[in-house]
């Protein structure tokens, strides 16, 4: 477990990066343990010491390659976003129809949030769990409101095409779909199986419309 207490050493001090010196070790292996270990406990339960720690890294490297540990945090969001992650923006840029992308979302959330090798469930969703920081809890709410922001646009295009039926209320069917891809988040921490998530999309694309 990573101890909450163990919460100094945020910023980063001044005086103590190196420089002209090379690097000795390898700042993308870097990032993915600190990616798994904020996906594991979230923003404010792991500690500089802890990042160091499962970085292998001093805390000087640290703050020289990455900054403080919100920095380093953001970064990782965004490599989380590129990654793992990625899968909701593709699936709605690539299927033809907002249910098409919606149904593969979930199919697929299902499959990342419980495979084996990484946390379950989602960085963005877990992390902000607890956490006590306001920058940080802003950022990711409004990148969780933003994901819901897109699937509304995605609807109203498909009400506007005649894909849906006019009277489509596209808010509504975003925000049951925000719901649903957070609580399978959950479900999956709590240690729901894939097979079990992929039944919860099948009733959640149930209640779509038809045009």
């Amino acid at each position: 477990m990573v101890s909450s207490s163990q919460t100094t050493g945020e910023a980063a001090p001044t005086g103590r990066r190196t420089r002209g010196r090379p690097r000795s070790f390898d700042r993308a292996t870097a990032l993915e343990k600190a990616l798994m270990a904020f996906w594991e406990h979230g923003y404010e339960a792991t500690s500089v010491s802890d990042l160091t720690r499962v970085m292998d890294i001093g805390a000087p490297s640290l703050y020289a390659a990455f900054g403080d540990k919100r920095s380093l945090f953001e970064e990782v969001v965004r490599e989380y976003g590129a990654t793992y992650g990625a899968f909701a923006e593709r699936a709605l840029a690539e299927e033809p129809t907002a249910r098409a992308g919606v149904e593969r979302m979930l199919r697929e959330a299902a499959a990342v949030y419980t495979e084996p090798g990484h946390p379950h469930g989602c960085l963005v969703i877990h992390a902000a769990v607890n956490c006590s920081t306001p920058e940080v809890e802003a950022a990711l709410r409004e990148r969780r409101n933003g994901n819901i922001a897109a699937f509304e646009s995605r609807i109203k295009a498909d009400v506007a095409a005649g894909l849906l039926p006019q009277d489509t209320d596209a808010a509504a069917l975003a925000r049951h779909t925000g719901a649903m891809i957070q609580g399978m988040s959950q479900q999956a921490r709590d240690g729901a199986s894939r097979a079990e998530l992929e039944a919860l999309a099948e009733i959640a694309l149930s209640i779509w419309p038809r045009a």
